[in-house]
């Protein structure tokens, strides 16, 4: 047992400075807010090192060097950048349908799981017209502008479709976040279907050419480039994605009530 002098100090300390709110529901949305914040700052930590940083390191390095650095760097970064967007996007998604979109579905007398369900249809949508832009398209300007006319149809497709599910009971919580958030998603589904699968291979093989003088394959140039594309959409998709998600506050009620 502590002495009354030590004890008395600190039970003055918790009653007159902290006081959590002791229901569940509070603390849980708390815990996903935390995660979905950390995970982020870890997934979108690495996106940028990646374009600010790693793109023109590796430019600047010849192929010995490369033969060292990639096979040691690329694996360690890029474990912590697809599960940190993997992180980010189920515990987002979590606390969205289990705590932002169903006041405003029970308000509006829907089914916030339907809704929630064409929502992702969308997402998806948009995500397979990205794909195809970034596995046709070799002109980085042109990749670009058709990334941001699928980006603004998605969102246009997202706000039309839960207005009319929610009537007026949308609010500008709920709408950002499903714009943010669909952006985000998408974001993800490019780290594990473009990415990922692509770097995986070039650092395959260069690990090969490194160790055992395996030619490098001539594919891997152009896998490289759809990567790096990929990559930077998701930099600029991550641009609006992030002022949704800040804007779904009260702080700024840029969309419905």
């Amino acid at each position: 047992m502590l002495p009354d002098y030590v004890t008395t100090p600190l039970l003055y300390l918790q009653d007159s400075l902290f006081h959590p709110p002791d229901d569940v529901q509070s603390n849980v949305t708390m815990a996903l807010r935390w995660f979905h914040i950390i995970a982020g700052i870890v997934w979108i930590g690495h996106l940028y090192f990646f374009n600010l940083v790693n793109v023109n390191l590796m430019k600047s390095l010849d192929g010995a060097t490369k033969g060292k650095v990639i096979p040691q760097l690329m694996p360690r970064a890029l474990w912590w950048f697809r599960w940190g967007a993997v992180v980010t996007v189920l515990v987002g998604l979590t606390y969205f349908a289990m705590y932002i979109l169903p006041p405003d579905a029970r308000n509006a007398g829907a089914n916030s799981w339907l809704i929630l369900l064409v929502w992702l249809l969308i997402v998806i949508a948009a995500f397979v017209l990205m794909f195809f832009i970034l596995r046709t398209v070799d002109k980085g300007w042109i990749v670009g502008v058709l990334i941001g006319v699928v980006a603004s149809v998605m969102a246009v497709a997202v706000t039309a479709w839960l207005n009319s599910s929610l009537t007026t009971f949308a609010s500008s919580r709920t709408l950002s976040i499903g714009i943010g958030g669909g952006l985000g998603t998408i974001m993800l589904f490019n780290v594990w279907g473009i990415i990922w699968p692509n770097q995986k291979r070039i650092i395959a093989w260069t690990a090969n050419n490194a160790e055992k003088g395996t030619a490098v394959p001539a594919a891997s140039a152009r896998l490289a480039r759809v990567a790096f594309l990929a990559s930077r959409a998701n930099t600029w998709l991550s641009v609006p994605m992030l002022f949704f998600m800040a804007a779904s506050g009260t702080h700024y009620p840029l969309l419905g009530r």
